[in-house]
């Protein structure tokens, strides 16, 4: 199946999940995961309609981004980057700023690292906290049981953040349903923040190409696709 073909079909797909979970399509935005594929094919789908991409890796982002800029500006194409990788804090410096959405916001280290560079030119930068939802000593992401009293960190002491919601990867992989369960704990979490800290957090980024009908069914706003739209990835170089 033909790029553009595979993008449309995930489209179809998003479009019947929010029909059967009775949620309007605007609700739920699709993010593009472009990781390891080349630019070309961004500005291929950007060209179709799409709005929104993720990077995992940083200077493969603003690589791409830069090879990018051309193609942009000379086809009035709206791009927005979303950094769904962790991000290191000696790289925060490169990240803060540069993304519309940064999704991987998982300690008071690299949120100290954001603000320092943020507060240099006065800018801010949107984030959502990702919650290591099951626990796994092995990913990336603040454990739930310390959520608050990160978020609580965030809101005294980084003014320049502008915290939007939160993020996770449940511990089964493209296994549908089976997702489901970790999708709610996540929507849960959420409540309870919002409660707690009085901030609307209208963002929720859960689901991926094999789980994330069953992420919107549980209140996803963002589902981060990408083998599904280009492909299978190449080896990293």
């Amino acid at each position: 199946m033909e790029l553009l073909d595979r993008y449309h079909r995930v489209l179809e797909r998003l479009d019947a999940a929010c029909a059967a979970a009775g949620r309007a399509r605007e609700e739920v935005s699709l993010v593009a995961i472009s990781k390891l594929h080349p630019a070309c094919d961004v500005a291929a789908v950007a060209a179709a309609g799409q709005v929104d991409f993720g990077e995992n890796y940083v200077q493969e982002a603003l690589q791409k981004r830069e090879e990018l800029e051309a193609a942009v500006a000379a086809s009035a194409l709206h791009v927005r980057w979303h950094m769904v990788g962790h991000v290191q804090s000696r790289k925060a410096g490169q990240v803060a700023g540069a993304f519309a959405l940064v999704h991987t916001l998982d300690s008071r280290k690299l949120a100290d690292a954001f603000e320092r560079r943020l507060a240099e030119g006065d800018a801010r930068q949107a984030v959502l906290f990702q919650v290591n939802i099951a626990s796994e000593p092995q990913k990336s992401g603040i454990m739930a049981a310390d959520l608050p009293a990160l978020a609580d960190y965030v809101l005294e002491s980084c003014p320049h953040l502008d915290v939007q919601g939160l993020m996770c990867l449940p511990p089964v992989f493209d296994a549908g349903d089976a997702a489901r369960p970790y999708f709610a704990l996540l929507r849960e979490l959420r409540d309870g923040l919002r409660s707690r800290t009085g901030l609307p957090l209208p963002v929720l980024s859960m689901g991926m190409s094999g789980d994330f009908e069953a992420a919107v069914t549980e209140g996803a706003t963002l589902v981060r696709i990408g083998t599904d739209i280009f492909g299978l990835r190449p080896a990293k170089a």
